[in-house]
């Protein structure tokens, strides 16, 4: 990572969300500070994907605030990218997705940035193939490669590996693993408890739109405090 103003922490305040007169998120606040990787948590429906679209800025909170560090945030500063559980790929070559990623937000020689980040997560081999006529674990690892691309500082990442198999799994952990060991902070919302076991170091654990628990995962993993959370450790349903 480069010598720059940081746009950490993390500030999530008091943030709900609202739809068709259902109330999604209630009330979610916590900080993220600068590195390691945290897990987002919890059963279907709890607010883990719309959490994370929110701190993107995709969607706005119907309450509560969404802040970055003030100085970054007053520069118009804005390095966090988001790779989706179904990557959007464009009607073009693997390269060119990149590119236009690159151009869409200006800065020097795209075309170099483009083939480094294909050479960084080693896909430089399918530079000229169409994008989407790459197997899942090829378009997830291309996405990410996009996000990196783009120089975040922050990564949020819904579900990377849930529709891929078990070597493409290792993979894009891999990946996240590499990007965490050199700086990136990265939030992640994930189905896998053994993938959340194996790669994070901090649990936000959602239960009907609110943190249940905010807790190391080392504990969280072993002395659960609530009964919500010992039964999702359990594979147990929760409604």
């Amino acid at each position: 990572m480069r010598d720059r103003v940081s746009i950490l922490p993390l500030q999530v305040e008091n943030i709900a969300f609202e739809a068709s007169g259902k109330r999604l998120l209630d009330g979610v606040s916590f900080s993220l500070p600068k590195g390691g990787v945290t897990a987002v948590i919890g059963p279907n429906g709890a607010g883990k994907s719309l959490t994370l679209r929110i701190c993107h800025g995709l969607i706005a909170p119907s309450e509560g605030l969404v802040r970055w560090q003030e100085s970054a945030s007053s520069a118009g500063l804005k390095r966090h990218s988001m790779v989706f559980q179904r990557p959007v790929m464009l009607r073009r070559s693997a390269l060119a997705n990149l590119m236009h990623a690159l151009n869409a937000v200006g800065g020097a020689d795209p075309a170099k940035r483009s083939a480094d980040a294909l050479d960084r997560f080693g896909l430089s081999a399918l530079s000229g193939r169409p994008a989407r006529l790459l197997s899942g674990g090829e378009q997830q690892r291309l996405a990410i490669a996009r996000a990196w691309a783009l120089d975040p500082e922050m990564l949020f990442l819904d579900e990377p590996s849930s529709q891929l198999d078990p070597g493409a799994t290792r993979q894009i952990e891999e990946m996240i693993a590499n990007l965490a060991r050199e700086g990136m902070t990265i939030l992640m919302a994930t189905h896998d408890l053994a993938q959340a076991r194996r790669l994070c170091q901090r649990v936000l654990f959602f239960h009907r739109g609110r943190i249940v628990e905010d807790a190391p995962a080392e504990h969280f993993w072993n002395r659960p405090e609530t009964e919500e959370g010992r039964a999702f450790i359990a594979g147990d349903l929760l409604w």
